[in-house]
C-alpha cells in the first residue's frame, strides 16, 4: 500500500502528533508499505524510516510551525499516486491535502488530535469557538473517514455534526517505558537529584504551554514531603515559574529516549493538569512505567484513568480535588504501588504495533469503500446512459 502522510507537525518539533506519525511510519516500513511525508518547514530530516520527507512553507505561531497551503502539496500527492492520504491533526496543510485527495479520487483518513475549538473556548474568544468548530467540520467533512482518539472526542465531533467518525487510540512503547527502569542507575541518580532526602516525586511530562494549565500545580503548595519535577519546554515556562515560585520544583527541560524513560520511572505520582487533551499520551507512558496518574475528568483521560484502580480523576473546576488526590497518594505508598501495577496491566495490549495494525485496517476499509462507491457511481451512469430498447 502507498500512503501519503501529511502532518501539521513533524521532527524536530516534539509532541503527540509527531510521536504518533513517527510510530506509524516505522510500522509502515516494517510491514512493507511505501510512504512519503509532507510537513511544515521547520528543519525536518530529509527522510524518516526510509521514506522521503518533503517540507512546505510555514510560519511560526507560539514556537510552533504552521504549514501554509501550497501548490507543491497537490503535485507531491499526484506524483506519488498514493492509495490513501493520511492527514495528521489536519489544519491548513491537512485541509489542502484532503481536498487534493478528493480531487484526485484518492481515499483520505483524517486524524483528529488537537482540540482547536477548545483553545478558542479557553481563551474566552466567544464567537471564535463556533467559528473554530465550523473550521473543524469543514476540514473533516472532506475526508472519507475521521479517526478520533477518545470517546470524549467522538462525542464532540458528533455534536459538531461531523460524520464518518470511528475511534483509533494511540500506542505506547512498552519496552522503553517499563517499571524495571526504576532500578537503573540513571533513575536512581535522577531521584537523588530531585528528591535528595527521599521525598515523593510528583511529575509532569509535556509541552509547557497555556493549554496544559500547569499553573494548577500551585494547588500543591504546602503539601508536605513532595518534590515536583517538570519535563518539557514551551512558551509558558516563565509564566509557570512565576506561578510556582517558592515551591520545590525541578525543571528538567525537554528529554527524549532513555532520559525520558528514566524521568517517568523516577516519578511516584504523575499529574496531568490540562483539561483539553483529546487523548493523553503521557498518561499511557506513565502507566506503562508503573506510575499512578491524577488527571482531570475531561477529554481523553476519562478513557485512560480507571478511578481508584490506576489513578484518580479530579473535577476540572476544582483544584482542591487535585490536591486531595495527590495528598492521598503521597500518604499511601502501598496504594501507589497497586495503582502503578494496574496502570501497567492496563496498557499491555496497546503496543504501537497493535495500534498501527488497526490503522492499516482503517486504511484498507476506507479505500475499499471509496472503490465500491466509485463502481456504484460508474454503474449508475452506465445504466442511465444505456440506449432505450425499441
Amino acid at each position: 500500500m502507498r500512503i501519503a502522510v501529511v502532518s501539521e507537525s513533524f521532527l524536530p518539533t516534539l509532541n503527540g502528533v509527531t510521536t504518533s506519525v513517527c510510530r506509524v511510519l516505522e510500522h509502515l516500513r516494517d510491514n512493507g508499505h511505501d510512504a512519503i511525508v509532507i510537513c511544515p518547514s521547520a528543519g525536518a530530516p530529509k527522510e524518516f524510516a526510509g521514506f522521503p520527507v518533503h517540507e512546505v512553507p510555514a510560519f511560526a505561531y507560539r514556537q510552533f510551525p504552521v504549514g501554509l497551503p501550497n501548490p507543491q502539496v497537490q503535485r507531491l500527492i499526484d506524483d506519488f499516486s498514493p492509495d490513501v492520504v493520511h492527514a495528521a491533526s489536519p489544519f491548513l496543510l491537512g485541509a489542502q491535502a484532503i481536498t487534493a485527495a478528493g480531487r484526485l479520487d484518492i481515499a483520505s483518513v483524517a486524524i483528529f488530535q488537537t482540540d482547536v475549538a477548545g483553545y478558542a473556548r479557553r481563551n474566552g474568544l466567544g464567537a471564535a469557538t463556533a467559528l473554530a468548530w465550523r473550521l473543524v467540520r469543514w476540514v473533516h467533512d472532506g475526508a472519507d473517514l475521521t479517526l478520533a482518539p477518545s470517546t470524549a472526542s467522538m462525542t464532540d465531533l458528533a455534536a459538531a455534526g461531523i460524520k464518518r467518525v470511528e475511534r483509533w487510540g494511540r500506542g505506547v512503547d512498552l519496552e522503553s517505558y517499563h517499571p524495571r527502569n526504576r532500578m537503573t542507575s540513571a533513575t536512581r541518580r535522577l531521584r537523588e537529584r530531585i528528591a535528595p532526602t527521599g521525598q515523593v516525586i510528583v511529575g509532569y511530562v509535556g509541552r509547557i504551554a497555556p493549554e496544559k494549565q500547569l499553573e494548577r500545580l500551585a494547588a500543591l503548595r504546602g503539601v508536605p514531603g513532595i518534590r515536583i519535577a517538570i519535563v518539557g519546554g514551551g512558551p509558558s515556562i516563565a509564566h509557570v515559574q512565576r506561578q510556582l515560585k517558592g515551591m520545590p520544583v525541578t525543571y528538567l527541560g525537554t528529554l527524549t529516549g532513555a532520559d525520558l524513560a528514566a524521568a517517568y520511572a523516577s516519578f511516584d505520582i504523575f499529574v496531568h493538569p490540562g483539561t483539553e487533551e483529546t487523548f493523553g499520551q503521557t498518561i499511557q507512558e506513565a502507566h506503562a512505567s508503573g506510575v499512578p496518574v491524577v488527571a482531570p475528568r475531561a477529554g481523553g483521560p476519562i478513557d485512560l484513568v480507571r478511578v481508584r484502580q490506576n489513578g484518580f480523576l479530579f473535577e476540572p473546576d476544582d483544584n482542591r480535588s487535585l490536591r486531595t488526590f495527590v495528598e492521598q497518594l503521597v500518604r499511601d505508598e502501598p496504594l501507589r504501588m497497586r495503582m502503578g501495577e494496574a496502570g501497567r496491566r492496563g496498557v499491555i495490549d496497546r503496543s504501537w504495533d497493535a495500534i498501527c495494525g488497526e490503522l492499516v485496517e482503517h486504511y484498507e476499509n476506507t479505500i475499499a469503500k471509496r472503490t465500491h462507491s466509485a463502481l456504484d457511481t460508474t454503474g449508475a451512469v452506465r445504466k442511465m446512459s444505456r440506449p432505450r430498447e425499441s
